[in-house]
């Protein structure tokens, strides 16, 4: 087998000179091949650089939530004698969540976003008729949800241990724990609200609300939001009322004595454009009196118009 030894002349005494033989020359277009995959590992790194970036939506985390609604009756204060004031269980949520570091000049907020889907808020006065609280765009199946947002801090709910907010770039990831509560603790006249009289007429009060709570994490930089999770929860109360009773004796807790916990979802929902505008459910509520005969007629018109 020839393997590309010199052989020597006869009587040459030098020792042969093996010389292996030269690479074969690569054709052209391996070597354009070559090129190309070397220009595409170099933006394959690129790249991953920059879905590390783009990948903290990904990568934030709801270590652990919690929802609940406090396992006590509604409160009823008759400690005055123009108002009937009544204060709900609390409904409380809490998570603790895990950011990952932020690799850009950009900053995150982390917290919870509420509205309300449904509401009925009737005060019944006997043979009189009845006050109404009404959300109209609402009502009339304008809009799927109304923001219950502070009314300051569009679109959450409140600013203290409602959110958390990061400020990158950071090297370190952030565990940080947020929670909210609400409850309501409305007053409700004796007397028939359009009426001059003060003597007491107030016969039933009915209330029914329902409402979704998100954790959310938004980008302010890039207005990026992404919904981490999704609370659905409901109270309602009825009250009996025997308004010729002494003060002190009229009102009584007709139902529930405890309400419906809340439910946590598996699936998150989208949150409706309605939810994280103006106006929130406060501003835009009206007091309706809708009397037995007669037409209605705005009690309190809506602070946002």
């Amino acid at each position: 087998m020839d393997i590309g030894l010199e052989r020597p002349d006869e009587g040459d005494l030098r020792l042969p000179v093996c010389r292996p033989r030269s690479m074969p020359a690569l054709p052209q277009d391996c070597w354009s091949v070559l090129g190309i995959v070397l220009v595409l590992w170099a933006m394959g790194c690129i790249q991953s650089i920059s879905c590390k970036a783009k990948g903290i939506r990904e990568s934030i985390s709801v270590v652990e939530v919690k929802a609940s609604i406090d396992p006590v009756p509604t409160n009823i204060d008759e400690s005055s004698s123009v108002v009937l004031r009544y204060r709900t269980p609390h409904f409380r949520a809490s998570a603790q969540v895990l950011m990952p570091p932020i690799l850009k000049k950009e900053t995150w907020i982390v917290g919870w976003i509420q509205a309300c889907n449904h509401m009925e808020f009737y005060n019944y006065y006997g043979e009189y008729g009845m006050s109404s609280w009404e959300l109209p765009d609402l009502l009339e199946g304008k809009i799927q949800a109304i923001s219950d947002s502070d009314g300051v801090n569009y679109p959450w709910y409140g600013n203290t241990t409602e959110t958390c907010t990061i400020v990158g770039p950071t090297k370190k990831e952030a565990k940080f724990n947020i929670s909210m509560n609400d409850n309501f603790y409305p007053s409700v006249t004796w007397a028939v609200p359009v009426s001059e009289s003060s003597v007491a007429k107030l016969t039933h009060i009915h209330r029914d609300q329902s409402f979704t709570t998100w954790l959310v994490a938004t980008n302010t930089t890039t207005s990026e939001m992404v919904t981490l999770q999704t609370i659905k929860w409901r109270m309602k109360l009825g009250i009996e009322v025997t308004p010729c009773k002494p003060l002190g004796q009229r009102a009584k807790l007709h139902e529930p004595s405890a309400q419906e916990q809340p439910q946590i979802l598996n699936k998150n929902e989208p949150i409706p454009t309605s939810a994280l505008v103006k106006p929130n459910a406060n501003d835009a509520q009206v007091l309706m009196w809708r009397p037995t005969d007669g037409p209605p007629l705005v009690v309190i018109p809506p602070k946002y118009r």
